[in-house]
């Protein structure tokens, strides 16, 4: 009977070792997938006040129509992330890629001239923001343990797509219409799923699970790692989603802002956020996980409290919105730098999962609150003070029961006496 080569049961790269080029190459391609399929997850955000107007939607309509990407995407990471743990990224990035180009075609052709074609597109467009699950735990598997938490930010680096959209949308559909920054997309999409096709390969060595899919899912949520990760996730990731999408909203409305300048503001906020990600994995391989949630929540409680007084934009509005979005960046990519310390390596894909479906839920919620808000007082406010709250608690369970976790993972094993 022949062996299985010893290559592929040994590790890519050893604790604290070197990392092969590969193992970067795998990490850009994941990367730009990761950007591709959040920049179709975001197509609907820029153009909610634009469909305020040419189909009269109220507030809360506005909301929804953004938000439901976001709970599609967020709820699909559980069976994707596990699915991954199965087939490997090789196989789900560029199936994911494929599925998201119809519902774009959709919304770009014949799919915006109504609120329920537009719902019914921007449920199917949730898929693309699964593609988080597939990447997490392949590129986990490509990276040491000591090496992980930059990776994974650097990875996380792909929301950055959000802010793609942004800033090209409006402008896209102010020159050549409705259809073309869908038909761009979708383009970019395929081109991206061949490629992925291609060039990508799993990690030698990866672990493949051979329990069937709900017995792995049932075994990650027993997990004390995966509803730590989720609770603070829903935070951090959870409130860079709601004001990626909700932001030109709440500009518009609340300081009567140009939809493009809106637009252009949320794509900043998206950027310093993206930048700030994988320096929050950076940070937490030297310092812990746990400090960097400490701090970056600490900022976003402060923030929330400031600009729930509306101040003017100039400075302090931006200055708050500009620290939250550092923050959010940053804690997003301690998050996975504490699941990469914490999960098993054969669970990382399932465990990510439910995880990213917990920072995805976080992000839906905020819109519609804030929508109905607003509806009911006029002001963004309430919501703001609720945001602030939530970062407060959020700041007291990492200082508690996720610091101790950490301490019991690290804590070396004494030697019983004999």
């Amino acid at each position: 009977m022949q062996q299985p080569s010893r290559r592929k049961q040994e590790p890519p790269a050893q604790d604290g070792g070197p990392v092969s080029g590969r193992a970067w190459l795998m990490l850009g391609v994941a990367t730009a997938g990761f950007a591709v399929n959040f920049w179709a997850w975001a197509l609907l955000s820029p153009l909610a006040p634009r469909f305020e107007g040419s189909l009269g939607l109220s507030a809360f309509e506005q909301s929804l129509l953004v938000a439901v990407p976001v709970i599609v995407g967020s709820l699909g990471r559980v069976p994707v992330g596990a699915l991954t743990d199965r087939f490997g990224g090789r196989v789900m990035f560029p199936l994911v890629s494929a599925v998201t180009i119809l519902p774009v075609l959709h919304l770009g052709l014949v799919g915006h001239s109504s609120l329920p074609a537009l719902l019914a597109g921007g449920f199917f467009l949730g898929v693309g923001g699964t593609a988080f699950a597939v990447g997490v735990p392949f590129v986990s598997a490509w990276f040491p343990p000591r090496r992980r938490g930059l990776a994974i930010g650097v990875f996380g680096m792909g929301m950055g797509g959000t802010a793609i959209s942004a800033l090209t949308t409006v402008g896209l559909v102010d020159a050549h219409g409705m259809a073309n920054p869908f038909l761009i997309t979708a383009g970019v999409l395929a081109a991206y799923a061949v490629v992925a096709a291609l060039v990508l390969r799993d990690a030698p060595g990866r672990a493949v699970p051979a329990e069937p899919l709900l017995r792995r899912m049932g075994r990650a949520c027993r997990l004390p790692i995966t509803w730590q990760a989720s609770a603070l996730y829903a935070v951090a990731f959870g409130g860079y989603v709601a004001f990626s999408v909700y932001l030109p909203t709440y500009l518009k409305t609340g300081y009567g802002l140009a939809q493009a300048d809106a637009a252009n503001r949320m794509a900043g906020f998206v950027l310093l956020a993206v930048v700030m990600r994988p320096a929050g994995g950076w940070l937490s391989d030297r310092f812990g996980p746990v400090r960097v949630l400490t701090a970056t929540l600490a900022v976003v409680m402060s923030g929330a409290f400031v600009q729930s007084l509306t101040p003017s934009l100039a400075p302090t509005g931006t200055i708050a919105f500009l620290a939250m979005a550092a923050a959010l960046g940053a804690g997003s990519g301690a998050v996975f730098a504490l699941v990469a310390l914490l999960a098993p390596a054969e669970q990382v894909g399932a465990v990510t999962g439910v995880v990213g479906a917990a920072g995805g839920l976080g992000g839906f919620l905020p819109p519609l609150v804030m929508g109905s808000l607003y509806g009911a007082h006029g002001s963004y406010a309430i919501g703001l003070v609720l945001l602030g709250l939530v970062s407060l608690a959020a700041l007291a369970f990492t200082g508690t029961g996720v610091r101790s976790a950490v301490t019991h993972r690290t804590r070396p094993v004494r030697p019983q006496p004999r």
